[in-house]
Formats: C-alpha cells, structure tokens, sequence
C-alpha cells in the first residue's frame, strides 16, 4: 500500500513560494535601491514570516537567492580564495588636484587616438571615486553564486555569505540577464550609518564590553564588515553597494549582451537592480570634465558618503578596446583625486578654547599640513573623555581629518609612534580665559565656564541671549550690531549696553566710571551713547535714538524674564517662571541653597546645581548689581502658593517623534500638570515618552526598567485616565 508523503509540497505551496520571494525582492529594490517602499515594514516583515514558515515545512526548495537567505551560514574559520575570470585592475591616479588633471588625461586620449584639433571632441562618462572596497558579484543563471574582494587584482576572497546581508545587492536578476554576469562595483558605508554604528559601538564599551571598538572612518568600517568571519556579525553594520562595470560576461555571441557605450551598460545594470549613482554624468571633452570635477568637488561633504575624487572613462566600449591597457592599467580611464583630507602631523600643544556659550574644548596645537586644500595648524578633540579615548598627547604623531569647512580633527594616535611617556590631557578645572570655575555636569560630555556673564570669550552670546524678544527685549540690537559694539571694545558687559561710551571718556578724562557716573546728567549721557552710537557702521541719528529708546524701555522688565535674560544653563523661560513664583524676589533665588532649589516645580538636580553654580561666581552678582544700578527693575512679592496637580513629583524624558504632538508641546503639557521633563534617563526617571527614530534614551529606559509611553499613554496620563 502506498503512503503519501505528507510533507511533500503541494503545488498550491510551491506557488505561493515562488510568489512570496518574488513579491519579497520587489519591495526590498524598492527599499535599499530606490528609497521609495511601497508597503510598511510591518507588511514586509508579515510576508517575510509567511516565506520563512513555507520554507521550514519544505526545505528541500531553499535556494540560495531566496530573502531569507541574507543572513545565514555558519562562521567561517577563513575566507576561500577566488581567481577573477576577468582580473580586477586598479586605475591610473591622477594626482594634480587642479583642472590640469582633466586637461592632462583629455590631451593623452587624443594623442592615443590620434585625433587633431579639427576632430569632435570625446565623450566620456565621469563618475565619482567611492571610497569603499572593491567588490565583483558572480551570477549564474540570475542567482548570485559568488562575492570576492579584489585582493591582488587576480585573486580575492570569497565574501558572499557577507555580501548577501547588503540589502541593496540583488539575489536574483530578471530573465532577461545574461546567464554569466559578474558585476564590479564598491562596498561603502554611509555617513549616517557610520555615526549610528559607532554610537552604538560606544554604548557597549561604555556597557563594559572589553573587545568592542569605535571605527576609524567608514571605509575601515565597512571593510571590517566585509571580512567579518561570522556573517550574523556582519548583518549588524550597516553597508552600501553602487555598481561601476563589468567582469566576465556571456558573449553577444552566446545571447549575452551588447552593449555601445559605458554609460548605457551602467542603464542596463540599473534595470536589473544594481544600485548606479545618480551622480554619473556623460560629458564631452576636457571643458565638461573639469567642470564635472569643480561641481562634485562642491558637493563632497554634503554627500551621504565618502569620496575622494572622480573618475573619468572614454564612454564608446569601441573605443576602450582601441586604447587597450597598459601593464595593469587601462589607457581609457583616470582617477582624478581631490586633495587629501586625511594627513600625517605632530601635536605641538594642546590647549583649550572656551565657545560663545562657555563650552570648553580642549583643541591640538599642530605643526602645519596641507589638508583638504588648507594649511592646518590647529584640530579639535571635542571634549575630555574623546581627547582621553584616542589618547593623544603633546609629541604625538597623529592622523587629522578635514572635510570642506568642517573643523579639521585628531582622528587617531600612531601609538607606535610615540616616544617616552607625556601626560595625558585633562581639562583645567577653570575657564582659560576668565577663570570662573569649569564645570561638567551630571550626563553632560563637555565642561563649561561658569562665568557667563563676566568671560569675554561669551560676551557676545550673552549680549544676544539678554536682549532678545523673550527676555528684557531690546528692539533694533542685532548680531552685526553687537559684534561692533564688542570689537570696538565699547561693550564688555551687560551694563554696559546702559552706559554706552562710559568707558572711552571715563579713559579720556582719567577718571573711573564711578566718578564720571556724578558728573553725567540725563541730557549728557543720551548725548554721549548717541555719539557712541553714531560711530558704528549704517547707524543713522534716527536708529540710534531708537536704539537708546529701546533700552530705555527695556529697564522696566518682570522677574522671569529677567532671568531668562541672564543665561544660566538649563534655565528657560518655564523655569524662569517657576523660579520667580516659588522666590518672589530675586536675591532669594541668588541666596538659595541647592535643596531649596529642588523644591520649585520644574527644577531637578542638574538645574539646581547650575542655577547655585552660576550664582557663586562673584562676576555674575556684580553684573546683577551694576545692572540693577542702571536702572533695570521688575516687580517682586511674596512666593506664591500653587496647589499640586496629579502629575507632581513625576520626571518625564522625551525621545522620538510623535505622531501628532510635538517635543515642545508636549513638555508645556507635562509641566502645566506638574511634571517635570528632563533630558536624560536615570533610575528617578517616572516615564519615557517614545515616538518613531527614538534613540539611546529608550535604550536605558528599558535597560533600568523605566516605564515606557506613546503618545495616547502620555495623553491618557495627562487627563488622568491612567497611572
């Protein structure tokens, strides 16, 4: 008697099969390739299940080109070598960065070709110079069977069980692709990608993991994925493919393809679901390559990936085959390079220097290089703990990075370099320029200067923050016209604005501002500022009267706005109001102590240590009392009482985005119902409130246990449906 074989797949089965992996590559093309998904993630990963359950009841139909199969296999012991059917050659460099580098390879095309002035000019395809790892893909029959690295040009490594995790690789091709296809093209990483590996990289070490690391930049990155022994590692970092040419190919002869131009076969590449960049553009003669080198040069840094440079190829394959090679490079193709953005120098020194908003950051002395175009003398380390991770210190020999108008930085230590033992940095425990006390606070990277009000390297920016609309409001006050005021040397503090030209006649007269504060009535001063005043670039009599009425109605302000005008860190405009209710008066705010601090309604720790912070500095008080001198006054009384709402007592931090409530709205909602917002997660944190892209802080949340909201749970919470 015969026994049906129960698990043998069903036509109904093999059809929906075929069906779900086919469905499957068509909206992963429109996903990694084309960035423009048809269906939600949720639906993918529904029909993704549905192929995954099929393929466990039927495994004798598993297929090396099915979606399941991009992340798969065992760890490797070491990579097979591959033998390139058609060897994978390097290109000539051209290294002269000006437009002579085009002009130079035009002219040796020419002379090559043996064309004259008389003739038309040649049309060439540019594209840019990824700076990424070569790769060859091998297809048979439309599969992919093989990944290889370029090695030494003729033979690689077998990567392929890495390359199937790149999502924007194609498994399978359609049917109208030849049946041997080996596609060249560059593995990369980008930008984006690269920072959100390398937080995540942070964390762990931070988290106590010994062997993790940060990457150097995304082309080490991403090599480092690539020959990732264990392939599920590999999935984890984020990698990128654009195809650029061919390899082994099935004849015209045998039914492959033919093809007249380099440009079109890149076209064709695209329609079978490679990746080709939009950058890629058809010129003809020296004039559209230069000018196609000028225009990517621009947009370098603005580019979601690394480049560093442009590469050129006579577009005819007729011509390409005339010019031929030479020893290992063809004649109808140059890599034009930008100039360097990474090189090799010395730290003479490491100083630091204080921002406009009192961040302190500790910057390396160099001895000149040429990078990215410019002399480079000086490189940030961002803050104390990166100066300490990379370890650099005076004498060291170091690799620093620029990138257009971004500040060149230490990228890393050649430790092998380095001789004898120098002191590792550590950041001054004052500010270098006023020598208020440097602070880091709880959670925070960077260490601030305390005295904000008094440090001329936060003069301007304490100027602007002061006279602003929210704070005491002084109309007609701009950026230009503070950046005159303070390198005239007339402003040097916030009083200042109230006494304008005090100082240069008080310095003419040989007197101090005290004495000269006895013989100034109404009409000689309004006469002195105006004179001030007018020695300033486009102020007219007109603008500077105005000017002087706007400070003038300035002096009558209220209690928050005042210190909201003053600047103290993570004082806004809610706390502010919260300070000037619970207080009433501004010298008890000044006098109270960090536990009393504690007791206003949206002040925790953080704030309380930096409002008494900035009130310890004897700067700071001076300039309250010279500014109160001046006239400013605002009206006081006694603290008010505010009876609890139900949110009292509870912090909140914000991460994400929400589907219909914005960050700011939100947190206005959370505080009228008494919550407190923070911005960072600790164990007395009461609620996380995530929305779509949150980050690192959901993380802790979960980590430490938080409670964790959406947006209804936050709504439901503020009308006191839930707890």
């Amino acid at each position: 008697m015969h026994t049906p074989d129960l698990f043998a797949p069903l036509p109904d089965d093999a059809a929906r099969l075929a069906e779900l992996r086919q469905t499957l590559h068509e909206h992963a093309h429109r996903y990694y390739v084309e960035d423009a998904p048809t269906i939600p993630d949720a639906e993918y990963d529904r029909l993704f299940k549905e192929l995954q359950a099929l393929e466990a009841a039927h495994p004798e139909w598993l297929t090396p080109d099915s979606p399941t199969q991009r992340v798969g296999g065992n760890a490797l012991d070491q990579f097979a070598p591959v033998r390139h059917a058609v060897p994978m050659l390097s290109i000539r460099t051209e290294t002269d960065t000006t437009a002579s580098g085009a002009e130079n390879f035009d002219a040796r095309i020419r002379r090559e070709l043996g064309l004259t002035e008389a003739d038309p000019p040649v049309q060439y395809v540019a594209e840019p110079k990824f700076d990424g790892l070569a790769m060859s893909l091998r297809y048979e029959q439309g599969v992919l069977v093989q990944a290889a690295t370029r090695g030494d040009g003729e033979t690689g490594e077998d990567v392929t069980q890495n390359i199937r995790t790149i999502g924007q690789i194609p498994l399978r091709l359609p049917k109208d692709a030849p049946v041997v296809l080996e596609v060249r093209g560059e593995v990369y990483m980008r930008r984006d990608d690269f920072e959100t590996l390398n937080e995540r990289q942070r964390q762990k070490i931070a988290a106590g993991a010994k062997r993790e690391k940060t990457f150097v930049n995304p082309r080490n990155a991403a090599a480092g994925a690539v020959r990732q022994l264990d392939p599920a590692i590999a999935a984890q970092r984020p990698l990128s493919f654009f195809a650029y040419g061919l390899g082994e190919v099935t004849p015209p002869e045998a039914g492959g393809p033919s093809f007249e131009t380099h440009f079109d076969l890149l076209q064709t590449l695209k329609s079978w679901g490679f990746p080709v960049s939009d950058l890629v553009k058809k010129g003809q003669g020296a004039s559209d390559l230069i000018a196609y080198y000028e225009s990517i040069g621009a947009q370098r840094d603005s580019l979601g990936f690394d480049i560093d440079g442009v590469v050129y190829k006579v577009n005819s394959l007729a011509l390409q085959r005339q010019l031929g090679f030479v020893t290992r490079e063809p004649r109808w193709a140059v890599a034009h390079k930008f100039p360097a953005q990474e090189m090799l120098t010395t730290v003479l020194a490491i100083d630091v220097q204080v921002g406009r908003t009192g961040k302190l950051t500790p910057v390396a002395k160099l001895a000149p290089v040429f990078v990215g175009g410019v002399t480079v003398t000086n490189a940030t380390l961002h803050n104390e703990d990166e100066a300490r991770r990379k370890d650099v210190r005076v004498g060291d020999r170091v690799i620093v990075r620029r990138a257009g108008d971004v500040i060149p930085e230490v990228v890393s230590v050649l430790l092998d370099k380095r001789v004898g033992e120098p002191e590792p940095f550590t950041m001054p425990k004052t500010c270098p320029v006023c020598g208020s006390a440097a602070v880091r606070e709880e959670g925070e990277a960077d260490h601030r200067c305390t005295g904000g009000l008094f440090c001329s390297a936060q003069r301007k920016q304490a100027i602007l923050h002061f006279a602003q609309r929210r704070a005491v409001e002084v109309e007609g006050l701009g950026d230009k016209l503070v950046d005159q005021l303070v390198d005239r040397d007339v402003v040097r503090t916030l009083p200042d604005l109230y006494r304008l030209g005090w100082r240069a006649q008080a310095e003419v007269l040989a007197i101090s501002q005290e004495q000269l504060a006895t013989e100034l009535d109404a009409a000689k001063r309004q006469e002195l500022a105006l004179s001030t005043l007018a020695e300033m670039d486009r102020m007219a009599v007109l603008s500077a009267q105005n000017l002087l009425d706007a400070l003038q109605k300035s002096k009558l302000t209220t209690l928050p706005r005042f210190l909201f005008g003053l600047g103290i860190r993570h004082v806004g405009e809610a706390t502010a109001k919260e300070l000037a209710r619970h207080f009433g008066k501004l010298d008890a705010i000044m006098d109270a102590s960090e536990e009393q601090l504690l007791e206003v309604a949206d002040v925790g720790p953080i704030v309380a240590q930096s409002i008494r912070a900035f009130f310890e500095q004897p700067h700071n008080r001076e300039v309250v009392e010279h500014l109160r001198a001046c006239g400013l006054t605002w009206p006081e009384g006694e603290p008010a009482e505010r009876a609890p709402t139900h949110l009292s007592g509870k912090t909140f931090v914000l991460t994400g985005t929400l589907p219909t409530m914005g960050r700011d709205e939100a947190k206005a909602l959370i505080e009228a119902a008494g919550g407190k917002v923070a911005g960072s997660v600790s164990k007395k944190t009461s609620y996380v409130v995530a929305g779509a892209e949150a980050g690192s802080k959901l993380g802790k949340a979960l980590e430490l246990g938080v409670p964790v909201l959406d947006e209804a749970g936050l709504q439901a919470l503020l009308q006191g449906v839930a707890e």
